[in-house]
């Protein structure tokens, strides 16, 4: 993954995260859906699923490197 894609992913996901603590089940999936739509970024049904369900496990910072790395 390109340093550039990397980035513009981890902004959606660190935005999603902080607001998204208690957010009803699919809205994180969603919002990363939309947030990586904006951003132009594209990203796997799979890969999405994987960040969504470490940002619900996790209430804090996600890296997007170790989520898709593991």
């Amino acid at each position: 993954m390109s340093n550039e894609k990397s980035e513009a992913m981890q902004a959606v996901v660190d935005r999603v995260s902080s607001y998204q603590d208690g957010a009803p089940e699919g809205t994180v999936e969603k919002e990363l859906r939309d947030g990586f739509g904006e951003a132009g970024v594209e990203v796997s049904d799979e890969d999405v699923t994987k960040l969504a369900a470490a940002i619900e496990a996790e209430h804090g910072a996600v890296s997007v490197e170790q989520v898709l790395a593991g």
